[in-house]
């Protein structure tokens, strides 16, 4: 009898949990480490709250009649790190929407070399002299940088052409074209650390901007070449790494359910009210209420699902 009661009360317990996961809509930010994609980490974030949620089995790249949905907001290569934004439930639907504003970056880039990717995952392909290479000049050179600009993308990137990505048809050794030069806006560049070879930048920038294409740029415009050695997302949105991003093991329900930007509810209309209005000032789950974004630069991008790039 007693083995029935607690089997019964693990079900309950794992139908209020699977409900309670089920309930969160909105968005909010974890911390994404070097090494596994943006894709890898998500699915690991999924497979952690279905555990959690009582799921036997779970199954987190299972695309279809999925328990929950989830989905992130703005890709970060394997070997950054650093603020990846993610949407739950309805809140998959405004990542576009609601994370308009800068995005903040810390790369340290290396001078006197190129690689083929543009960062230090690649092959070396280009070496080149640095030692005329002073802070001032660089500096100097960023204002060139700064403002709005063109840039090309990166070969190896998270755009697609005929529906697969350039990074992965490069390594299948097929021939890619780069991408024509796009309009991008940069607010802010500051050298915060010169110690040749080695360079510290901080990064304000719009959607649809590539530090590895900004870095690569830079040592060519210096008479040199360089690449990026080390990239952290600081800031995503309204969400900054030290204040917002969950490490993982704060990837619970708890965790989550505190830390959540709740989407805006919409209410249904009442007898004689307009079908198209909708109440702003209510709020469910004890959410906090999405703040609005700060500044009025509009997320972009879209082929690959992703709002910023780097």
């Amino acid at each position: 009898m007693r083995s029935m009661a607690t089997t019964g009360a693990n079900i309950v317990q794992n139908v209020s949990s699977l409900s309670k996961l089920q309930s969160l809509n909105g968005i909010f930010a974890i911390y994404k480490k070097c090494g596994p994609t943006s894709a890898d980490v998500l699915n690991s974030l999924k497979e952690k709250l279905l555990k959690e949620a009582g799921v036997s089995n779970p199954n987190p790249r299972k695309r279809k009649k999925q328990a929950v949905k989830i989905g992130h907001g703005g890709t970060l290569d394997s070997a950054a790190s650093g603020v990846l934004v993610v949407g739950i439930g309805e809140g998959t639907k405004m990542l576009t929407t609601m994370l308009a504003g800068s995005k903040k970056y810390r790369a340290v880039g290396e001078l006197g070399k190129a690689t083929d990717t543009l960062d230090a995952t690649g092959a070396v392909v280009h070496e080149k002299s640095y030692e005329h290479v002073t802070r001032e000049a660089l500096e100097e050179h960023l204002q060139k940088f700064t403002g709005d600009i063109m840039q090309v993308p990166p070969l190896y990137s998270a755009l697609k052409k005929d529906g697969k990505r350039l990074s992965v048809l490069l390594k299948q050794g097929q021939e890619v074209e780069a991408k024509p030069a796009r309009p991008v806006t940069v607010y802010n560049l500051t050298v915060t650390d010169f110690s040749p070879p080695l360079f510290t930048l901080d990064i304000e920038c719009g959607g649809g901007f590539y530090v590895r294409s900004l870095v690569d740029d830079l040592g060519k415009a210096l008479s040199s070449c360089a690449h990026v050695r080390e990239l952290v997302r600081t800031k995503q949105g309204q969400f900054t790494l030290d204040e917002h991003a969950l490490k993982e093991e704060q990837w619970t329900l708890q965790h989550i359910s505190a830390a959540l930007q709740a989407c805006p509810p919409t209410a249904k209309p009442q007898p004689g009210q307009n079908r198209n209005a909708k109440h702003s000032n209510s709020n469910s789950n004890n959410n906090k209420p999405l703040p609005q974004p700060s500044t009025p630069e509009q997320a972009k991008d879209g082929a690959d699902g992703a709002n910023s790039r780097d």
